[in-house]
């Protein structure tokens, strides 16, 4: 029976410690009986809406997992292995035309790399791709890419603030 439930909410990787059980049973009721975020094939919160799922490579984790996510995938959303993603962030793929607000303009998809984290109340705008091993401190506004690897990003509109050692060992600097 649990591993029917797994299946349904998007197979690989549910079966490992990084998931609990319970979490994803509750998220399945939630999702597959209550109908909430009923086309996004992996975990996601109920206050989070996540738009064209279909668009969307979630990497190793469920993007959209904490609270009142906003990821809207109409463009494309691609996230590396091990992308946290905080409460409350905004990943936008498409942006609508300046001239006309009913049309909305193509971008290349967003891009998020491997072992990033995305701070709280973060947001993320169109076709910015963010290198290896970024964190965006909460609040930030990424309105350009940063395909650097190992830093810290801030600020509106965010800037680099401060480099870090490789994902996985101390920063000594």
């Amino acid at each position: 029976m649990i591993r029917r439930i797994l299946a349904l909410l998007g197979g690989e990787g549910f079966g490992s410690n990084q998931f609990p059980i319970s979490l994803l049973i509750r998220h399945f009721i939630i999702q597959k009986i209550f109908m909430l975020n009923r086309s996004v094939p992996w975990p996601v919160h109920w206050t989070s809406r996540v738009m064209v799922p279909k668009k969307i490579s979630r990497g190793s984790r469920c993007p959209g997992l904490s609270h009142g996510c906003h990821i809207d995938g109409r463009n494309g959303i691609v996230f590396g292995d091990n992308v946290w993603v905080g409460p409350r962030v905004s990943i936008i793929s498409m942006n609508h035309d300046a001239n006309d607000y009913n049309q909305y303009l193509s971008s290349p998809p967003v891009k998020i790399g491997d072992d990033c984290w995305l701070g709280a109340n973060s947001v993320i705008l169109p076709g910015v791709e963010i290198g290896n091993h970024t964190v965006v401190a909460a609040g930030s506004v990424v309105s350009k890419s940063f395909p650097d690897s190992d830093q810290v990003i801030a600020g509106v509109p965010a800037k680099v603030i401060k480099r870090l050692a490789p994902y996985g060992k101390k920063n000594d600097r």
